[in-house]
């Protein structure tokens, strides 16, 4: 069986792909700017600070002397997993939302 498209000229199929690519461009535009942004996060009151980059990297760990007591290093391993997470979490949502502004809501696997 075979399926017949409608043929509107194909105006509105070169309209479509150039819309996919404009959206193409944008998203991988806006992906290299997100990789270049960094995000901080705060935990233990501003005990401990983490500052990732786009991609997830850490690029900055500071840590208030207030936080290092040689009886208890599991506290500061706490607030140093919290923050890390917290400022990892920060960059995914500012990537989904800023992509999802781009995509109209289309969720497209693999692209960010």
């Amino acid at each position: 069986m075979k399926v017949r498209l409608p043929n509107n000229g194909g105006g509105n199929m070169n309209q479509m792909l150039k819309q996919a690519q404009k959206m193409q461009e944008d998203m991988q535009n806006l992906q290299a700017d997100l990789e270049q942004r960094e995000y901080t996060a705060t935990s233990g009151g501003g005990l401990v600070e983490v500052t990732v980059d786009g991609r997830h990297f850490i690029t900055g760990i500071k840590i208030n002397p207030d936080a290092v007591d040689p009886d208890d290093s599991e506290m500061l391993e706490d607030l140093v997993t919290v923050a890390v997470n917290e400022a990892i979490g920060n960059a995914i949502k500012a990537s989904e939302e800023e992509m999802s502004a781009i995509t109209g809501g289309l969720n497209l696997p693999g692209m960010f």
